[in-house]
């Protein structure tokens, strides 16, 4: 079995068992391509490595031997066009089969991976560009990211190729095109061309909630950081059908949509939606029978509006969350439907799962559970003084500085001082905030910045929110602390509507009886407003700091 030449151990008693003794080898020289997808495809040619489809009838089978034999033609043709170990190179592809293949050749030629979202502007383009140095793109056939990139092209110096999957179009490399002619055959580069454990693996840019995005770098370890978020959280099962809902152009995709996976010997299930349909969604789950499955509340939410009792899901073993806080209400009425739990998880762009509801102990609804193995975390008041269980904290990662874990990143790209900065005390802050409960349960309050100092109170944002949602009016919402001359600050909810409901008086009094009467009175929003949306990044992140900006300014 490929995990054992990582996992000295796999299997563990407890969770205290778990988390004292999990070690992951690192092999000096790893590198995902050749140690992973070629392995499983020399063990076995016929293992199923990715099971694709989309909203026209069309779908896709690949082997670990196809993924192979594809991505030896596409290192060869990049190449052939002077891309070369640590240069970067920007995919925009959604959920097409064909990014698979173009991260594994780019894993094996040892360049930069940088994945961007269908919803990148001009603006956004030119930024990652030349903030990345990126020499070459490969995206997706989509009218709006085809504009986009030629309009970015005159301010991208760099940037020399532009490489389109599925279609043709002037001015454009086709990717079918490019590799047709190329060899199959891509030996493993030796000497100074070949990856080691500590080169840069993959460039992940923030969301950018509080100013421009940051360019978050993983080294060729991240893959195996990511064995327990796929194995030990998401529970993936060997030759069996794993489903992340994700685009490939965020972190959430490397999570759940290829390394640890794969790593696993699990089979990807990639549905590349034209845009989330509740009900298309549940189809293709039963169609093609996924085992594992992972998506954010708010999709479970929606499929919850649905008559799950038409859908057969016993082929689900095991599903999980992150991505937001899990609301109770979601929590219950999907196993009061389907009687799975689901299995919340927490971590952010710059880690693989750092707190996951494991299977040794029984989710607690709300929580983030416990920590992984691989992080020593610990929760710290303002003066760096470690938390009592019930005391709210920073969550911060101990130990980085000496031996950083597999998985956590080793810095910020081209950006040697913002490094420093987070890595080089005595912890990587999060700037997450929570508390632990007697059990050692983790429980997420929010942002630090989130966080709401209202006369002498100390309110986060989630559970207010988690409150208002279960109000039968409320599609979305938003709490932040709002301007108040007299307590310093306000909670304030900024509240999408759902269908049929209109702004009232009224309303408003009904809202906050029901945060007074579902958590503690004091917590209730004085302030709230009705709109028509809430301002969100790229990546669907809700901008809190925006609010407050416009608040301030009023």
């Amino acid at each position: 079995m490929l995990l054992e030449r990582f996992l000295p151990r796999m299997d563990f008693d407890s969770y205290e068992d778990f988390k004292a003794n999990y070690k992951v080898n690192v092999p000096e020289y790893f590198n995902f391509g050749f140690d992973i997808v070629d392995a499983w495809a020399e063990q076995d040619e016929k293992k199923k490595a990715l099971v694709w489809c989309n909203d026209h009838d069309e779908e896709k089978f690949l082997t670990f031997l196809d993924i192979k034999k594809l991505s030896n033609r596409l290192a060869n043709y990049f190449l052939s066009i002077g891309i070369k170990k640590g240069d970067a190179v920007l995919l925009i592809l959604r959920r097409r089969w064909e990014y698979w293949v173009c991260a594994t050749a780019l894993h094996k030629l040892g360049a930069v991976l940088i994945p961007g979202t269908l919803q990148l502007t001009k603006k956004d383009i030119v930024y990652r560009a030349n903030a990345a140095g990126v020499k070459a793109m490969v995206c997706v056939d989509d009218p709006f990211v085809m504009e986009q990139v030629e309009l970015a092209q005159p301010d991208m110096p760099e940037m020399k190729y532009k490489i389109l999957v599925n279609t043709h179009r002037d001015g454009w490399l086709n990717f079918e095109d490019a590799i047709a002619p190329m060899s199959e055959e891509f030996p493993r580069p030796e000497g100074d061309a070949r990856t080691r454990w500590d080169d840069t693996f993959i460039v992940f840019f923030t969301s950018g909630t509080t100013g421009m995005p940051k360019m978050v770098r993983h080294n060729c370890t991240y893959p195996l950081g990511h064995i327990v978020t796929a194995k030990y959280w998401q529970q993936v099962q060997e030759d069996k059908l794993h489903m992340s809902v994700s685009d490939s152009g965020w972190a959430k995709f490397g999570w759940g949509k290829i390394y640890g996976q794969w790593v696993c010997g699990a089979t990807i299930f990639a549905y590349d939606m034209d845009k989330f349909v509740p009900l298309n969604l549940l189809k293709k789950i039963c169609k093609y029978q996924v085992t594992t499955f992972c998506a954010p509340p708010t999709m479970f939410r929606f499929m919850l509006q649905e008559d799950l009792s038409k859908f057969d899901l016993s082929c689900i073993k095991h599903c999980c969350t992150a991505g937001e806080p899990l609301n109770p209400e979601v929590y219950n009425r999907w196993l009061e439907k389907t009687g799975l739990r689901l299995y919340e998880g927490f971590g952010q762009t710059e880690s693989t799962v750092l707190l996951a509801n494991f299977q040794w102990f029984e989710p607690k609804i709300g929580s983030c559970g416990k920590p992984s193995p691989l992080y020593d975390l610990c929760l710290v008041n303002n003066d760096g003084a470690p938390t009592e269980d019930g005391e709210e904290g920073k969550i911060v990662v101990k130990g980085v500085k000496e031996t950083p874990p597999p998985g956590l990143m080793v810095g910020y790209y081209k950006d040697e001082k913002l490094t420093e900065a987070a890595l080089n005390g005595p912890w990587y802050d999060t700037g997450d905030v929570a508390w632990r409960d007697e059990d050692g349960y983790y429980w997420f309050i929010g942002r630090d910045d989130d966080v709401i100092k209202c006369s002498g109170y100390r309110i986060g944002p989630f559970e207010v929110e988690s409150a208002l949602i279960e109000h039968p009016s409320v599609v979305e919402c938003a709490i932040t602390g709002a301007p108040d001359p007299i307590r310093g600050q306000v909670v304030k909810a900024t509240i999408v509507l759902a269908k049929g409901w209109e702004p009232s008086e009224e309303l408003i009094k009904d809202l906050q009886n029901h945060v007074k009467r579902t958590t503690a009175p004091y917590k209730y929003p004085r302030v709230i407003e009705f709109v028509d949306e809430l301002p969100k990044t790229i990546g669907g992140k809700i901008k809190r700091a925006q609010i407050r900006k416009e608040d301030q300014e009023k």
